[in-house]
């Protein structure tokens, strides 16, 4: 199953790309054998500021036919590491060939792209910067990968 982060805006150098090239290899590198991966990234930008709306219309450019969706959304579901693992591996075992994660702008997802999604997922109630939300997601694609894997990097 291949993965696709879809995010608005655009990641540049510096430390949270680094850390997100990172936890991309090791994914790619330890979800290859489990049929995961590999995981990219497609960027997407409101150059006109014209909002969510706007935003959707272009996230939605980019979702593979047929992907499921994930959103993440501080008002969806917490998960412990090995819940999102086996997440990950049920879809995989259902035969889906794409997993869109979707990270909207600054105000969010669309509500209406929110209500397409398969499945909403929060890493709590704080908000995070956008780009670091993109470096811990790619730790935890990483992670899942390691759980399915039997690797000792999970720890309980």
């Amino acid at each position: 199953m291949k993965v696709h982060i879809c995010a608005v805006g655009r990641m540049r150098a510096g430390p949270e790309k680094v850390l997100f090239d990172d936890y991309q290899t090791r994914f790619d590198r330890t979800g290859r054998g489990l049929g995961l991966g590999p995981l990219s990234v497609l960027e997407v930008e409101d150059k006109k500021s014209l909002g969510m709306g706007a935003e959707a219309v272009l996230l939605d450019r980019v979702i593979p036919k047929g992907a499921v969706i994930c959103a993440m959304d501080e008002r969806g579901t917490v998960m412990t590491s090995p819940k999102f693992a086996n997440k990950l591996g049920d879809w995989r075992d259902a035969g889906r060939s794409d997993l869109a994660i979707i990270i909207g702008g600054a105000d969010g997802i669309d509500p209406d792209l929110r209500k397409r999604a398969d499945f909403k997922l929060s890493f709590g109630s704080m908000v995070w910067p956008h780009m670091l939300a993109r470096v811990m997601l790619a730790e935890q694609l990483y992670r899942a990968a390691s759980i399915l894997s039997g690797s000792p990097y999970h720890r309980v």
